[in-house]
């Protein structure tokens, strides 16, 4: 199990290679939000997302021998991007597996980073059965996205720099927003701000009809999606929170916020105009949560963490014109 010593661990892999991403504020967000608003710009970090850290805690953490096979991963883009980066950086070979509808941009950086990119059908073909069936055929190791060990280490190193930046700013309690699609991220961060800032809390934040976390929180077991497409929010449309992640959720998050597709595209323009950063649609739903549902929140301040920023310009430009 994923654990503050394993995130500790994975950010001493991670010095020199992940970027310490900045915690941004602006007082516009703060009008809006109706309270002090801080945002962790992990659109900034490699590979444009948040999966560079467990996609390189993964990969670093493997045993010599076996690391030197090649790693396999699935993922709608920036798990791809993430895993196929550190593997390149490794000088390994990586098989990513991706659905066909993920962003042209996340397919293309995924093989702009050397990885060999297979694609699939995610309504009528198992990403887990091809995984498996390849990982078995060429021996390579195959890296979850967000129900492993390792890679949930790897995100908890953002936990561990939230609850430094807050002290820097004189923070002592927050609820923190994270984007959740399967929990690496948001169980990551909660595990790391249980030791280093207990007066943090965790929310998870989801797109409107993919909010699987937000009911298992709520009924207590693991709740499953009805689709596993339809949303802009691409990044963090999963079938189910992990088996790992979801425990660790259950016993330190809060309950889940729920934003729609148009939320994501406004938080998006706002963070481009306010804080000139590009997000994507998944990545803005928890400042999408801040900016827009005040009334789901307790804490008179508030980090919102922008998990990504790898979207296609035809999207961004939409959020532009609607709401820019």
């Amino acid at each position: 199990m994923a654990s503050i010593e394993m995130i500790v661990a994975a950010r001493a892999r991670l010095r020199g290679h992940a970027r310490r991403t900045p915690l941004l504020s602006s007082p516009f967000l703060n009008e809006i939000a109706g309270r002090r608003l801080f945002v962790k710009a992990e659109c900034l970090q490699h590979s444009g997302s948040f999966k560079f850290r467990g996609g390189w805690s993964a990969v670093s953490g493997l045993d010599a021998a076996v690391r030197s096979k090649g790693v396999i991963a699935f993922s709608s883009g920036n798990h791809a991007q993430g895993v196929a980066l550190a593997a390149k950086l490794h000088n390994i070979p990586s098989v990513i597996i991706m659905p066909s509808d993920a962003p042209k941009l996340k397919i293309a950086n995924t093989r702009a980073f050397g990885a060999e990119v297979v694609l699939y059908d995610r309504v009528n073909e198992d990403r887990d059965e091809i995984g498996a069936r390849l990982s078995a055929e060429r021996g390579l190791t195959l890296i979850k996205p967000f129900d492993e060990p390792l890679v949930i280490a790897g995100q908890g190193t953002t936990g561990l720099e939230i609850s430094e930046q807050a002290e820097e700013e004189g923070v002592t309690s927050a609820e923190v927003l994270v984007p959740c699609g399967g929990g690496g991220l948001t169980s990551g961060i909660a595990l790391a701000l249980e030791a280093s800032a207990p007066g943090f809390r965790v929310r998870p934040c989801e797109p409107k009809d993919f909010d699987d976390t937000t009911r298992s929180l709520a009924s207590g077991k693991i709740e499953r999606n009805t689709s596993v497409s339809g949303s802009i929010c691409d990044a963090i449309v999963t079938p189910q929170p992990g088996n790992i992640t979801f425990p660790i959720l259950k016993r330190l998050a809060g309950a889940g916020i729920v934003v729609t597709d148009e939320e994501a595209l406004h938080a998006m323009a706002l963070a481009f105009t306010r804080l000139k950063i590009v997000v994507e649609p998944g990545g803005a739903v928890a400042l999408a949560a801040a900016l827009f549902h005040g009334d789901a929140l307790e804490s008179d301040t508030i980090v919102a963490v922008t998990s990504g920023g790898n979207v296609d310009a035809d999207i961004f430009a939409m959020a532009l014109e609607r709401f820019g």
